[in-house]
């Protein structure tokens, strides 16, 4: 068989992917992870269900958000290597309107939560504030969820337009939605280059600003009296590095449950692998910048924060998240041989996003208190969360291609590489 007979067989099966193992699984997960939720939330352990709660939400929103983006990057700098797996990023957004929702939810649980509620602090003013905090908050995440789904949505529109005539059902009718007048005449091809390399950088400020504001007001103002700068860039780069690990591992699913090896080889797993090896070490600098702006300064209330978590009762957890996000990944992927393997690669991206997970159950927890075990709370919660994300993006891969041909045909050359 030819390799372009080859190509037309892996671009048949990306657009009809076998999504029911994930819709399947990530169902399960969901209806356990928050029956879980609700016992514990409606019961004596409240706090630590919400507080959870918190920390997944945090999680898998900045995670959603960051995967979009990175298709963004890839619009900005023109990276044709990324051809083949960038819709796996991108179905990372059918999460974000789900995100919206949970943070309705998570409101509810606003008393569990934010110390500022009972005891306000007069140093932020009208900043921390209920009615301020929510709205601000919502509409940061409606924003960039708007925005997400419009940069997507435009890049679906070349590749559902030759599979429009054959699609039946709640797909035709997405499909109909997403094309309207989209006819792929040339000026309407000129046109929706330029929408989405215009959008592309603006959806990549509106991250970095509206999830800076998310993170000091989910995250930092736990603690009311610390403040950081920095932390807003802390999270949502680390975000993107969430979002570049779930990438790899998503990539090595697709590609063996689509039977795409002869369009994403060797290329693809150097250039992600680059990519998080690159997140790793700016992770650390700005983890090392961040302690050191803060412990020069030498201010009780700044210092504190740290304190607690690097050399408290939290140290172990700490340091577990400097092994798992730097040290392993770093010396794991610091080779081409661990890098080009799938099972390395895979390997050191599990640990890594693992890791990053544990990063912001130490950035939240602390502000608590004590530190408790893992439990029934953490593990199910979890688990839940990731069954919500796993719907999703099961969701997405049910509905739209997982491969877009124009885009992995500029790099068919680069496979073999």
């Amino acid at each position: 068989m030819s390799a372009n007979a080859n190509h037309t067989e892996a671009y048949a099966r990306a657009a009809n992917a076998p999504a029911g193992a994930l819709l399947g699984l990530g169902g399960v997960l969901a209806v356990v992870g928050f029956g879980v939720f609700a016992m514990l939330a409606m019961g004596e352990h409240a706090d630590q269900a919400w507080r959870i709660y918190l920390v997944n939400f945090v999680f898998f929103t900045g995670l959603a958000a960051g995967a979009v983006v990175f298709s963004a990057t890839q619009k900005i700098t023109k990276g044709k290597w990324s051809g083949p797996i960038v819709r796996f990023a991108e179905a990372g957004v059918t999460f974000l309107p789900v995100a919206v929702v949970a943070f309705l939810v998570l409101w509810i649980g606003r008393d569990h939560l934010f110390p500022w509620i009972a005891n306000p602090t007069p140093a932020r003013g009208a900043w921390l504030t209920e009615r301020w905090v929510f709205w601000r908050d919502l509409l940061s995440l409606i924003i960039v969820s708007g925005a997400a789904l419009r940069f997507v949505m435009l890049g679906l529109r070349p590749d559902l337009l030759p599979l429009r005539a054959a699609a039946t059902g709640v797909k035709r009718m997405k499909y109909d939605f997403i094309l309207g007048d989209y006819t792929g005449t040339p000026e309407q091809v000129a046109a929706l280059d330029r929408k989405i390399y215009w959008l592309a950088p603006v959806l990549v400020l509106l991250y970095a600003y509206l999830f800076t504001l998310l993170a000091f007001d989910l995250i930092m103002s736990l603690a009311p009296y610390w403040v950081s700068t920095l932390f807003g860039a802390y999270y949502f780069m680390g975000s993107l590095l969430t979002a570049l690990t779930m990438l790899g591992l998503m990539t090595l699913y697709w590609r063996k449950r689509l039977g795409l090896e002869e369009l994403i080889g060797r290329q693809q797993f150097h250039d992600l692998g680059k990519l998080i090896f690159g997140f790793t070490v700016f992770w650390a600098y700005l983890t090392y910048s961040h302690i050191l702006v803060i412990w020069y300064g030498n201010l009780p209330e700044e210092t504190a924060f740290l304190f607690y978590r690097i050399f408290g009762e939290w140290q172990p957890v700490a340091v577990m998240v400097g092994i798992m996000v730097f040290a392993i990944p770093f010396w794991g992927l610091i080779s081409v041989k661990a890098k080009v393997t799938p099972f390395t690669f895979g390997l050191f991206a599990l640990i890594s996003f693992a890791g990053m997970w544990l990063e912001k159950y130490v950035q939240v927890m602390p502000s608590y208190g004590e530190r408790e075990p893992l439990g029934l709370a953490v593990v199910g919660i979890t688990l839940g969360f990731l069954g919500l994300y796993l719907v999703s993006y099961g969701l997405f891969a049910k509905l739209f291609p997982m491969v877009s041909p124009r885009l992995a045909e500029k790099v068919k050359e680069m496979v073999h590489h």
